[in-house]
Order: C-alpha cells, then sequence, then structure tokens
C-alpha cells in the first residue's frame, strides 16, 4: 500500500493531522495500536475533565444554601460517576472514528516502527505484519505516565494516572506524589469526594511552573479545602502492607494511605519505533528533535505532539499536526510557540498564557503589573465563587500585554480573550478600553487592564 502521508498515533496530534492531511488531497493512513484519542481522550483531558464536573456540581450542592436553596443529604455514587466518565469517552471516541471514516483515512491497528525512510512497518494485533509505503511520515506516539518502581509503582496500591481513573471504590486515604498538574486536579478531584488527600512536593511550592503568585494562592486556597500540601520534601521509602501503604518523609514522618498517585512526570514512546534504524536524531530523553517546521534530521520524517518533547499540551499537539502538514504539501509555515494557554481544572480553576512574573525576570523584561480580585466583580459574587484574580504582565515601554494569569471560576474559559490579545499586540489601554458586558466575568479581565495603568474603577 502507498500513501502520501502515514500518521504514527491517533491522539490529538496524529487524528488532527491525518484529518487535515485528508482535507487538503493527500492520501493517508493513520497507524493506532490502542484507541482512536491517545492519553488526552481515552486516559487524560476527558475522563478527568468529566470527573471534575461532577465534583464540581457536587462542589454547588454543598453550599446551596448560601444561595438560598435546600437540600436533602447528598450522596456519591461513585459507580455511576464512573460509568458516565466511561459512556463520555466512549462517545467521543465513536466520534472520531466517524471523523476518520468520513475524511477516507485509513485505520490500521497496530504496532507501528520505522523500516526506512518512507516505510513503516505494522505489527498487527493477530501476529501478521503488513509494511506501508508513504511519501512521509509523522510520528505522534506522545507519552506514557511514569511508572517508577522505587516508589513502589504496582499499578493497584501504587498508581500512576491511568490506573486511578479505573479504581472501584473512592479511597479512604490517598497520597500524591507530585504537586504538578495532574496531581493538583486528581487531589482537588478526590478531596471533593470525600478523601483524605496529601500532595508532596519537592519543589519549595506546587504548580511550579505557571505564575508564582498564582502558585501561592492555589497552595493556599487547596490547604483551605482541607488538602494537606507539604512542600519541599523527600521520600525515603515507600512500604506495603496489607493493602495499605506508608510513605515514610526525610523529615521522618509517615503517612498511610490506601492509594497513592505517582503523577511525577511522562516517558516518552520511542523505543518500539527503532528510529536508530533511520538515523532520526533524539534528545537525551528520548524525545525527537525537531525543527519550527517540525521536521526531523531526515527528509520525509515530522514529529508532533509529547514526543517531540516540547509544550506537552493536546493543544499544542493539533497545532503541530496541522503545521507539519502545511509544510509536507507545500504550505511553508512554522510553529509559533509565544501564546499557548495553560489550564488548569482544579478548584478554582487556573489558567495562564504568555509570560509568567518569573519568566520575565530571567529574561530582563522591565514589566508593569495589574491585578483584579474576583470578591470585586459583580458576578463573581452573585455566584458565590470569588477566589482567586486576575494578573496582567506588560510591557513596560510599549504597554504590549505580555502575559495574563487567572484564578478562579471559569478561569480555563476567560484565558481564551487573553491569549487572542496577546497573539494580535493588543495593548493594555486598548483591552482596558474594549467594552465588556456587565455583568461577567469577563470585566475582570478589563479591570485588570485598568489596574495596570491605575485606574481600576473597582478597586
Amino acid at each position: 500500500m502507498s500513501y502520501n502521508i502515514v500518521v504514527i498515533g491517533a491522539g490529538p496530534g496524529g487524528y488532527v493531522a491525518a484529518i487535515r492531511a485528508a482535507q487538503l488531497g493527500a492520501r493517508v493512513a493513520l497507524v493506532e495500536k490502542d484507541e482512536v484519542g491517545g492519553t488526552c481522550l481515552n486516559r487524560g483531558c476527558i475522563p478527568t475533565k468529566t470527573l471534575t464536573s461532577s465534583v464540581e456540581l457536587l462542589h454547588s450542592i454543598r453550599r446551596a444554601a448560601e444561595l438560598g436553596i435546600t437540600t436533602g443529604e447528598v450522596k456519591v455514587d461513585f459507580s455511576q460517576l464512573m460509568e458516565r466518565k466511561t459512556k463520555i469517552v466512549s462517545q467521543l471516541v465513536t466520534g472520531v472514528n466517524y471523523l476518520i471514516r468520513k475524511n477516507k483515512i485509513e485505520l490500521i491497528k497496530g504496532l507501528a516502527r520505522l523500516q526506512a525512510p518512507g516505510r513503516v512497518s505494522v505489527a498487527m494485533a493477530g501476529g501478521e505484519e503488513t509494511v506501508l509505503a508513504t511519501d512521509n511520515i509523522i510520528i505522534a506516539t506522545g507519552t506514557e505516565p511514569t511508572q517508577i518502581s522505587a516508589l513502589g509503582y504496582d499499578g493497584e496500591l501504587v498508581l500512576t494516572s491511568n490506573e486511578i481513573l479505573n479504581i472501584a471504590a473512592i479511597p479512604e486515604k490517598l497520597v500524591v506524589i507530585g504537586g504538578g498538574v495532574v496531581g493538583c486536579e486528581f487531589a482537588c478531584i478526590f478531596n471533593a469526594l470525600g478523601t483524605q488527600v496529601t500532595v508532596l512536593e519537592v519543589m519549595p511550592t506546587i504548580l511550579p511552573v505557571i505564575d508564582q503568585v498564582a502558585a501561592k494562592t492555589m497552595q493556599g486556597l487547596l490547604k483551605r479545602q482541607g488538602i494537606s500540601v507539604k512542600t519541599s520534601i523527600n521520600i525515603l521509602e515507600i512500604n506495603k502492607s496489607a493493602r495499605i501503604v506508608r510513605v515514610v518523609l526525610d523529615s521522618g514522618e509517615e503517612i498511610v494511605a490506601d492509594k497513592v498517585l505517582i503523577s511525577i512526570g511522562r516517558t516518552i514512546n520511542s523505543r518500539a519505533l527503532e528510529l536508530e534504524e533511520v538515523g532520526v536524531a533524539v534528545g537525551q530523553r528520548g524525545e525527537i528533535i525537531v525543527n519550527d517546521k517540525l521536521e526531523t534530521s531526515v527528509p520525509g520524517i515530522y514529529a508532533i505532539g509529547d514526543i517531540t518533547g516540547k509544550v506537552q499540551l493536546a493543544h499544542v499537539a493539533s497545532a503541530q499536526g496541522l503545521v507539519a502538514v502545511e509544510n509536507i504539501l507545500g504550505r511553508t509555515k512554522v510553529m509559533d510557540y509565544r501564546v499557548i494557554p495553560n489550564c488548569i481544572f482544579t478548584h478554582p480553576e487556573v489558567a495562564g498564557v504568555g509570560l509568567t512574573t518569573q519568566e520575565a525576570k530571567e529574561k530582563g523584561i522591565a514589566v508593569k503589573t495589574g491585578k483584579f480580585p474576583f470578591i470585586a466583580n459583580g458576578k463573581a459574587k452573585a455566584m458565590g465563587e470569588t477566589d482567586g484574580f486576575v494578573k496582567i504582565l506588560a510591557d513596560l515601554k510599549k504597554d504590549r500585554i505580555l502575559g495574563v494569569h487567572i484564578v478562579g471560576p471559569h478561569a480555563t474559559d476567560l484565558i481564551a480573550e487573553a491569549a487572542l490579545a496577546i497573539q494580535m499586540g493588543v495593548t493594555v489601554g486598548q483591552l482596558a478600553e474594549t467594552i465588556h458586558a456587565h455583568p461577567t466575568l469577563s470585566e475582570a479581565v478589563q479591570e485588570a487592564a485598568e489596574a495596570v495603568h491605575g485606574i481600576s474603577i473597582h478597586i
């Protein structure tokens, strides 16, 4: 079989690339060893956000009396909650399969490896092997949660994000190793469900990659919700006995739990590809080295998504897929990483785009900032969701918006306006002068812009 493009991996990078290539007239094969949709749809973004939606409703019901609504006893049917998660994932997987068929993409189930430039060997489930001839290859095999045997990983008591999405019962006590995005999201989910949660982070603060003010705020909010957060710690050992896990810290403290979640990184899926056989250059972590056109060191072979070691986000993988296809089909395009929204679905939500305060300092960029709290926003007050703020960083001389960071209700939706503003080179003055509807949460963005100039009306 001969194709214009063979895409290896049907995650949010791979299937989007395949569809766009087919739309532009290419003959495309898409190789996937598991379900289409990749980690994001099957074991990441969608199942976790489905659970998050359930617990957000639980939060609202529990505080209904504050809004004048009387409710009875609230119970969580965990099995039904998990069934809903599985159903939604299944529906979306079916939808992606439909799009693949609609665009006349040949979906091939199996494990792919690079036999040579222009040749992809696929080991099928039944044991047979087929070889695909192609003009171009796009590698989009992603990452998997890091399984650390030294921390006692067994997939039963000590889990990764893959296994915890399929547990049968709510843990009584959960230790989360790693206070990054994944760890904090699961901490919020299970805390709301009644689990006693402890988050362990080796760095001085949780969420170390986001703006430092947002990270510090979230650490305080999680503690206020009853989540125990321990930073600047190291784990000496993990012992398991009688379905109990004991986590021993370097301080001598021992934490007992019935489940431990390891969320301290992901491993690049590149080994099975046999990249060395065709000379594709890789980095120290196994990531495929690409240029801004997503080209690898071998002509005709491209790589997108987590496997490139760039920004590990589903929407980045999709954007890279579109760029790679454009270049393959002769429409020169480069990847721009300057404006990438980062969303964290904790309670409350966190979102950011552009430079953080610490990044601006490292780059030696003089900035001015404005900050507006949701407690002063009418819509947030009406909703009873007043935790958090909008913070804007702007170039001191040019007034250009450099970064926006939001902690609070619907932060992951509000960040889109900020991303567009930075992408279009909007100044703080222009954003402040843009009329925002009242009463809305988006007014907090406008007032944060006004605050940069010291003219916010409501603070």
